[in-house]
């Protein structure tokens, strides 16, 4: 008798191998500790923390050029336009006082 395919709640882990500076493992093993986790669990925590702040990064700034690309008045485009090239380049990226 066959049985039936079993289904994996969990997705299959790599074995990877990394080199990382030395600085960065010091604040690593201080998220363990902090946080009661071997080293190599809290390397997957903030890995995992770094990519979805990446994907939350890349929708904000999306939202932001859509936003951008559909208004219409002069006024609030040049606004939309101003946060734009802050998601872009950072908050500081436009001076707010002219120099004349």
């Amino acid at each position: 008798m066959k049985r039936p395919a079993r289904t994996r709640t969990k997705t299959a882990s790599v074995r990877q191998s990394v080199t990382i500076p030395a600085k960065l493992a010091i604040e690593v093993e201080r998220v363990a500790r902090k946080q009661h986790l071997t080293m190599s669990r809290a390397l997957v925590v903030l890995a995992e923390r770094g990519v979805e702040a990446e994907a939350a990064e890349r929708d904000r700034l999306n939202a932001t050029y859509r936003r951008f690309m559909a208004e219409g008045d002069p006024a609030r485009k040049d606004e939309a336009g101003k946060d734009l090239i802050r998601a872009i380049f950072g908050k500081d990226a436009i001076a707010e006082d002219s120099i004349l």
